[in-house]
Formats: C-alpha cells, structure tokens, sequence
C-alpha cells in the first residue's frame, strides 16, 4: 500500500482563545493535486505551516511520507518544498544569483549549485531574465522564480500557499500550467487558494476550510452534485418582490435559493433539471416577472456558499490572534 504524502488527524492550533485550526483530518495521496479551498482567515496558512514543520502542532498528529511532523521535523524539511504568498527572493540579486544562494544553502557545490539554478531558469521560462536585477520583474516572473527556489533540493511534495495571488488571468493560466507540469513530473502538490476557479481547475480533490474546521472535502464534481445535480439560474426583474420569490422556491424545492438582491440573480439548486419547470411555473402564478433562465451545472460557488452561508471573499477570521504572517521558506 502506497504511503500517503499527507497524513493529518485532529490537528490544532490556538492562539489565545482563538482556534486557528480546530481538529482538521486530512490525507493527501501521492502524485495528486490536493486543494485547501477557504476565505482569508479561515486557517489555510497556519495548517500548511504546521505540516511545513514551521508552526509546533499543539494537538492532533500528522506525518508526511510516513515522518512524524512534530517528532523529526529535520526529515521532513528534507521532503518538502514551500512557496509562500510572498515572494522569498532577495531583490538585490539576479535570478541565477537567488538560485545559486539556494542551492548552497542547502549543501551544493557552488558549481553543481549554479547547473541547478540554469536548469530551474529554463523550466520556468526564465532563460532571458536570468541575469536581471528582480527590480525589474513582473509579479508574475517573480512567483514563477520563487517556485523553482523551492525545487532545488528536487522534493517529492510541494506545499503552494495561494501561490497565484495578485496575478493577472493570463500569469495564473501559466502558473496552472506551471503546476500540472511539476506533477506531471512527479510531485505532489498541496496548495492553499480563496479562488474558486482555480481550485476547480487544478485540484484532484478538495478540502473546504471554514473558521478553522474542514467543512467537506471531495472532488470538485463531488462537491457539486452535493448541492444538487443541476443550478437554475433567474435573472428577476426590476422591482419583483425577493421575499416572494424566496418562498416560492422554498414550496417548490425544498431548499433556499441563493440571491443576489443588487443585481436581482437568483439561482436555484435542483435535484433533477426538470424541477425547473416547476419552479417558473410557481413563480408565474405568483406574479413575480423573471427576465431570463439558464439551467447549467453548480458552482463551486454554491457550494461554498451551501456549506458556509458565505463567499469565499468575506474574511472569516483572522488566522491568528495577531496580523498573518507570511509563510516563510522551510528549504
């Protein structure tokens, strides 16, 4: 039987009266994609520092490759890589420089360091910027770069805290390509994201954090098809009675429908797409007016919302009873 990457049970981790992590269970398979999906301040950060070996586990046990997290937190530094929401790169040096320092630090000879550092620059599209001042860096240059610091020592599990943050939609589709490379390769990845979409796009399965606690976990269509097989999605019209409406839905499905009032968007989740007659033929008879209708698949959006009664753009709390540091490189 293959070792997990990740095993987690009941982990903790409080500050002051505040439970930052509270009883988390989590097992990550090898050579798989593992998405920790939450709001900022739900406690993604501080779990994966507690795996990285850089915050002590105050209950609960976890062990990555079958090493005890908190027992042998030297072995494990040895198979991890962790790239963190901020950059760790020094600005006053070059990208091969950064690289070289890395290499050494972590025992390479200076010249076996500086073939690593050409290799990495190459397989993250680097080559022209390599002798570049990082002053002169885009932020999406810069993730790539702090990426390939964290694969000098070539490690069998990769931890990613938020790792597109602050990137434009054309950078984050190449770090997305960036990943499924790494794993492709071999790696396991496990990363931190308050983005929906890139949870649905790259993770193999997902864990949903909420206030410190795991909410759900599964793959994204499993997640999905638990707030119902299909949305139906009513643009209501200017002026039509939202109680009303909420109601209707409520006799009709079962469940509440998530509305937006500002924008008057209601949608509907449905056991079967069919219901959806049922649904505007009760909102006719009740005189609410319905601009248009779409029936499509759910959302990770719904489904955080189901699970949590919020999106994942609302601060939950803080992870910490002080300000969030960053994750720090434990290389």
């Amino acid at each position: 039987m293959t070792t997990a990457s990740v095993s987690a049970t009941g982990l903790v981790k409080a500050f002051g009266e505040v439970r930052a992590v509270d009883s988390v269970d989590l097992e990550v398979q090898q050579g798989e994609i593992f998405g920790v999906l939450g709001p900022n301040g739900a406690g993604k950060t501080t779990m994966l520092r507690m795996l990285a070996t850089l915050l002590p586990i105050d209950a609960g046990q976890a062990r990555v490759f079958g090493v005890d997290v908190a027992r042998e937190p030297h072995r494990v530094r040895q198979l991890v890589g962790v790239t963190g929401q901020y950059a760790s790169v020094d600005e006053d040096l070059t990208a091969t420089e950064n690289l070289w320092l890395f290499g050494r630090l972590q025992g390479l000879r200076s010249a076996d360091a500086r073939a690593t550092a050409t290799d990495l620059l190459a397989q993250f599209g680097l080559e022209e910027a390599a002798n570049k001042p990082l002053s002169q860096f885009s932020g999406g240059m810069r993730r790539r770069l702090d990426l390939a610091a964290s694969l000098i020592s070539r490690p069998p599990l990769i931890f990613l805290d938020e790792p597109t943050t602050g990137l434009d939609p054309r950078t984050r589709g190449q770090m997305w390509d960036t990943i499924r490379g790494l794993v492709a390769d071999g790696c396991t990845i496990m990363l931190t994201t308050q983005y929906l979409d890139e949870a649905d796009q790259l993770a193999d399965r997902i864990a949903v954090i909420d206030h410190g606690r795991k909410v759900a976990q599964g793959t994204p269509d499993e997640l999905k098809t638990s707030v119902g097989s299909s949305t139906l999605q009513l643009q209501l019209a200017d002026g039509a009675d939202h109680d009303l409406a909420r109601q209707v839905v409520w006799r009709v499905v079962g469940r509440a429908p998530v509305l937006t009032p500002e924008s008057g968007r209601m949608n509907v989740p449905l056991e079967t797409a069919d219901v959806a007659g049922d649904v505007l033929i009760g909102l006719r008879q009740a005189g609410v007016t319905i601009v248009s209708v779409s029936v499509a698949k759910p959302t990770l959006d719904e489904v955080f919302l189901a699970l949590t009664g919020h999106d994942t753009g609302d601060a939950a709390q803080s992870d910490e009873s002080s300000p969030d540091e960053p994750l720090v490189e434990a290389r």
